[in-house]
């Protein structure tokens, strides 16, 4: 460590004499070292509180508190435990010498100095301090990144999982629902036949035999001919639904390619609003959840297709929570093209009118494991894995606005390559 006195790096002296002062400071401005200056233990933690030194020599006899507990308070707090300590001693007090290095010294120098030995432990130390620093900023930034891989293949192993349950369902729903819909059309003219065979009946047989009769009146033929189409049509529209949910499966978990595609957003939204169908009519006893939608007509975005499916699912879900014990609930889906910067991005806004959330809550909301549910409805993870997909994986943008009582509005923005 190198600098002039006006340096944010610096060496703290610790001593009650001037003379000792005076030849250290000396000696270490002369190397090219920053200095600072207390001349007891009380005023020396004072200063480490405002501005913290790289490195503190200290002597052991001082008035008031003296180095050992100046030591023993350093070293119990958290922010300045890690400060090298270099204790300052006569030669011959070896008793002094290992108390220092019991209470977390890192060095002594003997009494009195000679320039060069004090010149080689502090640098030595201060190399030592500089390098212990970079070992520890390396560790944080391989746990960062090795917890972004983590992350990566929770989200990576949660769509493939998620993408082969939603194609099986959709391929066993496929033959009975095949099966179903082939056989309604001859249905209906099975029972136009019957329909009109027994209106036959009725003009040519005008006195049935007394059981028939009987029959006739119990079983209420009348309506069962007149219900039985509509019962039918009921069907026709129930294979529908099913053949959309088929479809919306199957486009929701389609395999994810090695590369971009063109992808429409808008085809996303409806597969994954299909897939939420239940909770949007059951989310809530008070209400039927409305989903008002507003899509503008947009370019197709070269994207994952599978990853932006999962972000619009984590959103709409957590949308649906939030809307639990809201009156009225509402999700509001809006879509535009937006220019920004000569280039052209498509914007989409997921509005819910639920409680909203603090600011404190906001500026967590995209960190991993960070969750406000209760453990066993939310694993944290969902906005984490959705900012991953968004930020890191398309070159776009995701951003949370809400306030409390005001409701939430996700905001994902995605370049138009």
């Amino acid at each position: 460590m190198t600098g002039c006195a006006g340096s944010s790096e610096f060496v703290l002296i610790v001593d009650d004499t001037p003379t000792n002062i005076s030849v250290l400071a000396q000696t270490l401005k002369q190397a090219g070292l920053s200095v600072r200056i207390a001349n007891d233990g009380l005023s020396a933690l004072t200063q480490v509180r405002k501005a913290r030194p790289s490195l503190i020599l200290l002597d052991v006899q001082m008035p008031g508190i003296d180095g050992f507990e100046t030591c023993r308070r350093l070293k119990a707090d958290q922010d300045t435990s890690q400060i090298p300590v270099i204790f300052m001693t006569a030669l011959s007090d070896k008793a002094s010498r290992v108390e220092g290095l019991s209470l977390g010294a890192v060095d002594y120098i003997a009494k009195p100095f000679e320039q060069a030995e004090v010149l080689a432990r502090v640098n030595i130390h201060l190399r030592l301090k500089q390098l212990t620093d970079q070992l520890e900023a390396q560790v944080e930034e391989r746990s960062q990144a090795l917890h972004q891989t983590q992350t990566q293949l929770i989200e990576q192993e949660k769509l493939a999982a998620l993408g082969q349950l939603m194609a099986g369902v959709a391929h066993e729903i496929n033959n009975p629902m095949t099966c179903i819909a082939n056989n309604i059309g001859p249905a209906h003219e099975y029972v136009q036949d019957l329909s009109e065979l027994i209106a036959l009946y009725q003009i040519h047989l005008t006195t049935p035999a007394p059981d028939i009769q009987e029959m006739w009146e119990n079983c209420d033929i009348e309506f069962a001919l007149e219900d039985l189409p509509k019962l039918l049509n009921s069907m026709e529209l129930s294979i529908d639904r099913i053949k959309d949910l088929s479809i919306s499966l199957r486009n929701f978990a389609r395999g994810e390619s090695a590369e971009r595609v063109n992808f429409d957003i808008h085809h996303g939204l409806d597969s994954t609003l299909v897939i939420l169908g239940h909770r949007l009519k059951s989310a809530n006893a008070k209400a039927t959840i409305n989903v008002m939608k507003y899509y503008s007509e947009l370019p197709p975005v070269r994207c994952f297709p599978s990853a932006m499916n999962q972000v619009f699912m984590n959103i709409l879900a957590n949308a649906l929570d939030a809307l639990e014990e809201t009156g009225e609930p509402t999700i509001t889906i809006t879509t535009r093209p937006v220019t920004k910067e000569d280039t052209t991005w498509i914007c989409i806004e997921i509005t819910d009118n639920g409680p909203g959330m603090t600011e404190a809550t906001r500026e967590h909301l995209f960190e991993p494991l960070f969750t406000t549910k209760p453990v066993d409805k939310g694993t944290g993870l969902g906005l984490s894995i959705s900012h991953e997909i968004v930020e890191k994986r398309h070159s776009g943008q995701l951003s949370c606005e809400s306030a409390p009582g005001e409701g939430c509005r996700f905001i994902v923005m995605l370049p138009v390559e």
